[in-house]
């Protein structure tokens, strides 16, 4: 069974910078589309972006292109979250999930695996 860890997370001021990592055991990591979400307070878990199984393709929310990055390494079973230009609405718990499908969708029902979050603070 897939596992997923989230690391990376703490707090950072508005216009700063933050790596978050997913590690992923338990399976193959280029057999599965990985994604983050976000979850702020008082509000539904959302999008943020996903990656195909190679890196070749990627898709991001619109509240964070040109300024997030999502990348991986197969080698390693890893995914990354380059956060650049933090703003304090992306304050969140940041989720990472696995999806066995090909293509890079964003609905949370297509993710089969999910890591327990790591919490991000943007300071205003």
């Amino acid at each position: 069974q897939v596992q997923l860890l989230e690391s990376g997370g703490g707090l950072v001021q508005a216009g700063g910078s933050m790596r978050l990592s997913c590690a992923v055991s338990g399976g193959t990591a280029s057999q599965y589309v990985l994604a983050w979400f976000r979850q702020a307070p008082g509000q539904e878990r959302g999008f943020v972006a996903n990656i195909g199984w190679n890196g070749e393709s990627s898709h991001y929310a619109d509240s964070v292109k040109g300024r997030f990055t999502i990348s991986r390494d197969n080698g390693e079973n890893t995914m990354s979250l380059q956060m650049n230009s933090l703003k304090a609405e992306d304050t969140a718990v940041y989720y990472c999930a696995a999806s066995g499908t090909n293509q890079l969708l964003t609905q949370e029902t297509v993710y089969w695996f999910w890591g327990r979050g790591t919490q991000v603070t943007v300071s205003a």
